[in-house]
């Protein structure tokens, strides 16, 4: 699921800044964005907020600022500068170069001049925790608010395939009545044929009327819309969600295949346009 958190804490020694994003995902995909420093920590983070977050691509961003810094911490490299000088020095000279500026090249090639900072500091580390654990505070009422928005998104997707029943029901009669006349008007033309057999045409006549009656697709639509609220409003898990979700789409193609009126295949028309934006959007439940 889609959300955003972010902590900051402060001490006379330290800055933590912690950042936690992530994106709709089936799976988890967990990116840290870590100091050096902190790498032998990182399987105990990757574990606990991968647990927190659950699913979806997210990252868990932490920068540290030191206000202090020891006069032993800044480490010089002094083999690698001399290596780095010495290569640009002969350089300059093949390419007839000036070499008036290769020192200060040389300073700033990577790890000539570096902070020795591998050692994590106990208090550091907690305050790491601390920070973090607020900016998942932050991610997850991030994560309830647009749960709140999307609870209303579904209500109003479900309710509209609901709505489609009686409007399916009140065509009806007109539906009955177009098949009826249709009915007649070839019982009249086979009744002048001489091969009409009357038995059979009242086995294909019953067989016709049960495959066009959707009483009980109209009755296990409406049970699997009301299941589908009753679950978003107790403890609404994606999965199960889904599963509703197919059960409805059942039910509404076997209402379009029997339909045979253009006014209800409307409507069935209608239904599975909502049903595709609750299948889309139930995917960002956990």
């Amino acid at each position: 699921m889609t959300g955003y958190g972010m902590a900051e804490k402060h001490t006379e020694h330290y800055s933590v800044k912690v950042e936690i994003r992530s994106l709709n995902g089936k799976f988890l995909d967990l990116n840290l964005r870590i100091p050096r420093y902190l790498i032998p920590k990182e399987i105990e983070l990757r574990t606990i907020y991968g647990k927190k977050i659950e699913r979806g691509t997210a990252t868990l961003s932490i920068s540290i600022v030191k206000h202090q810094v020891n006069e032993n911490d800044i480490k010089i490299n002094e083999a690698l500068a001399a290596q780095y000088y010495n290569k640009l020095k002969n350089l300059s000279n093949k390419l007839g170069a000036s070499d008036h500026d290769i020192f200060r090249i040389t300073t700033s090639m990577q790890d000539v001049i570096y902070q020795d900072d591998e050692q994590l500091d106990s208090n550091l580390y907690t305050l790491v925790k601390e920070t973090a654990e607020e900016a998942f505070c932050a991610y997850d009422d991030y994560r309830k608010k647009e749960g709140q928005t999307l609870f209303t998104v579904l209500t109003e997707y479900v309710n509209t395939i609901a709505t489609g029943i009686p409007h399916i029901e009140m065509l009806e009669p007109l539906r009955l009545e177009s098949t009826k006349s249709r009915l007649q008007k070839n019982l009249k033309q086979l009744a002048d044929d001489e091969s009409f057999e009357q038995n059979r045409f009242e086995q294909e006549l019953i067989y016709y009327l049960e495959k066009y009656d959707i009483n009980e697709e109209k009755i296990r639509l409406k049970a699997h819309c009301d299941h589908f609220t009753e679950s978003l409003s107790e403890n609404p898990k994606g999965k199960t969600l889904n599963f509703i979700a197919q059960e409805m789409g059942r039910e509404i193609n076997t209402l379009g295949s029997k339909a045979n009126h253009a006014g209800i295949q409307k409507e069935v028309v209608a239904m599975k346009e909502e049903l595709e934006k609750i299948k889309e959007q139930v995917l960002n439940l956990l």
